[in-house]
C-alpha cells in the first residue's frame, strides 16, 4: 500500500545497549542521599556517655549534700560551704547532657526554634558552670593538686567563660562559622571530667597520687578535649559548610 500523502513517520531513538536509557529523553536528576537516621543521633548519643561519670558522681554529692549516705570520698571543703558545689553539679549536668543535642545537625535543622532556645539556656548554664568553677579554685583552700592545678583550673575557667561569651556575639552578628569554633571550644572544656576520669585513673595506676601527679592527670583530660574540639572546627569539609551557612544566613539565600 501507498503511505497517505503528507504523512511524516519520526524515527525511532535506539536505546543505549550500555546503560538501557533512550537517548530522547532527559536524565532524571541525582539526588544527595543524607546520612542515615541513626548516624545523626552518634555524636549527641557519644557525648552523653561521656557524660555519665561525672553527672553520677555529681549526683552521689548531692545526695550526701542533702543528708543521705556518703558514697564518695569525704571533702570537708565541701561540707563546709556545699553551695557553690550544688550550683556547679546541677549547671554543669544540664550543660553536658543538653549541649550534647546540640551537635545533632538534624535537629538543628529541623527544630531551629529549639536550637535557639536551648542555646541560650546553655549560655546561662555554661557561664554558671565557669563562674563557681573559678569561685571553688579561689576560696576552695588545699585541693589536691597544688599550685599547679589551681593555676590550670583558673585558665580553663576563665577560657569556658570567654568561649561562651565569644560564640554568644558570634551568633549575634550572625557568623555561624565563629559562633560554632567557639560553642564547641566551650563545650570540650565543660566536659572535661568526662576525659578526667580516665586520664585520672591511668596517672594515679601509673604514677601515683602526688600533686603533680595529680594536675598532670586532670589536665591531660583538657587537653585531649581541646585537641579533638580543635580538629573538628578545622576540617576542611567542616569550615566550608560552616561559612555556607553563614552566607546563607547573611544573604537569606544559598
Amino acid at each position: 500500500m501507498t503511505p497517505r500523502t503528507g504523512s511524516v513517520t519520526k524515527p525511532r531513538h535506539e536505546r543505549d545497549p550500555a546503560t538501557g536509557s533512550d537517548p530522547g529523553t532527559r536524565p532524571a536528576p541525582h539526588r544527595r542521599q543524607g546520612p542515615p537516621g541513626g548516624s545523626a543521633w552518634r555524636v549527641p548519643a557519644a557525648l552523653v556517655v561521656l557524660s555519665i561519670v561525672p553527672v553520677v558522681a555529681g549526683s552521689l554529692r548531692l545526695l550526701e549534700v542533702a543528708g543521705g549516705p556518703q558514697l564518695l570520698p569525704a571533702n570537708p571543703r565541701i561540707d563546709a560551704v556545699p553551695a557553690p558545689v550544688v550550683v556547679h553539679i546541677v549547671a554543669a549536668a544540664l550543660y553536658a547532657l543538653l549541649g550534647a543535642f546540640q551537635f545533632s545537625a538534624r535537629l538543628r535543622r529541623r527544630r531551629p526554634n529549639w536550637h535557639r532556645t536551648s542555646g541560650r539556656i546553655l549560655v546561662g548554664a555554661g557561664l554558671v558552670v565557669a563562674v563557681s568553677a573559678l569561685w571553688m579554685t579561689l576560696f576552695y583552700t588545699g585541693a589536691p593538686g597544688g599550685d599547679l592545678l589551681w593555676a590550670i583550673r583558673l585558665l580553663v575557667s576563665s577560657a569556658m567563660a570567654a568561649t561562651i561569651v565569644l560564640g554568644f556575639t558570634a551568633i549575634r552578628r550572625r557568623d555561624i562559622a565563629e559562633h560554632r569554633a567557639w560553642m564547641i571550644r566551650a563545650y570540650a572544656l565543660a566536659v572535661g571530667a568526662g576525659t578526667q576520669a580516665l586520664t585520672q585513673g591511668i596517672g594515679e595506676a601509673l604514677f601515683g597520687t602526688s600533686d603533680l601527679s595529680t594536675a598532670l592527670s586532670i589536665s591531660a583530660g583538657w587537653v585531649i578535649n581541646a585537641t579533638i574540639a580543635e580538629w573538628i572546627i578545622r576540617r576542611p569539609d567542616a569550615r566550608r559548610a560552616a561559612r555556607a551557612r553563614t552566607r546563607t544566613a547573611l544573604t537569606g539565600s544559598p
